[in-house]
């Protein structure tokens, strides 16, 4: 699939971040009231998502901060839903700098809350309800993903194959979702930014 830009600056969205820092990757993820998934850009054109390795074995939390600060900037920030181990600090920063009501912590260890958003995810992906950008680094995330059962339930929650096969974009991917979806819930108001056309 070809790689689409991203939307007008100006364009309503939502924000789901899942933050690692020495092994998985760190990701952040954006849909729009319209149901279109993608990576915001960085830097030179590059997608908000990062991996130790190629940073030395640490994720550049700096980087991360003016990447998250400039998405602020360019699009209107409805919500942004974060996954908080090893960013707790980070993300009380971001909830005093841009509004307790607009950026969330929403841990993905809780296994009846992730299920229900992962069955969400799933479902409207495959009501063709949401469309992605084609990243190739979230498309590697995605087919690397795979369910894990919880218990004796018929909960699952993501887990990757293994240690090198990473899964943090779709991670990130289904609390954009799942953001997107409640800020539907509560009234999202039609953006004035120009929308994105799917071809098919």
């Amino acid at each position: 699939m070809h790689w689409l830009p991203e939307p007008d600056p100006g364009t309503s969205i939502c924000l789901g971040f899942d933050g690692s820092d020495v092994d998985d990757w760190t990701a952040l993820r954006a849909e729009t009231r319209d149901g279109f998934m993608f990576a915001p850009r960085h830097l030179d054109g590059l997608p908000t998502i990062w991996g130790p390795a190629e940073h030395g074995g640490l994720v550049p939390r700096a980087e991360v901060h003016v990447a998250l600060e400039a998405v602020f900037e360019r699009f209107d920030v409805r919500r942004l839903y974060c996954d908080p181990p090893r960013w707790e600090t980070d993300v009380e920063s971001w909830s005093l700098k841009f509004g307790e009501d607009r950026v969330v912590e929403w841990p993905t260890y809780r296994g009846k809350q992730m299920h229900e958003c992962l069955d969400r995810f799933v479902t409207d992906l495959r009501a063709g309800r949401i469309k992605h950008d084609g990243c190739p680094l979230t498309s590697s995330n995605i087919a690397n993903a795979r369910r894990k059962m919880v218990g004796l339930s018929d909960r699952y929650v993501l887990a990757k194959p293994n240690q090198a096969q990473k899964i943090d974009a779709a991670m990130a991917n289904a609390l954009a979702h799942e953001a997107a979806a409640d800020e539907r819930a509560a009234g999202w108001p039609e953006s004035s930014a120009p929308s994105i056309f799917f071809l098919n």
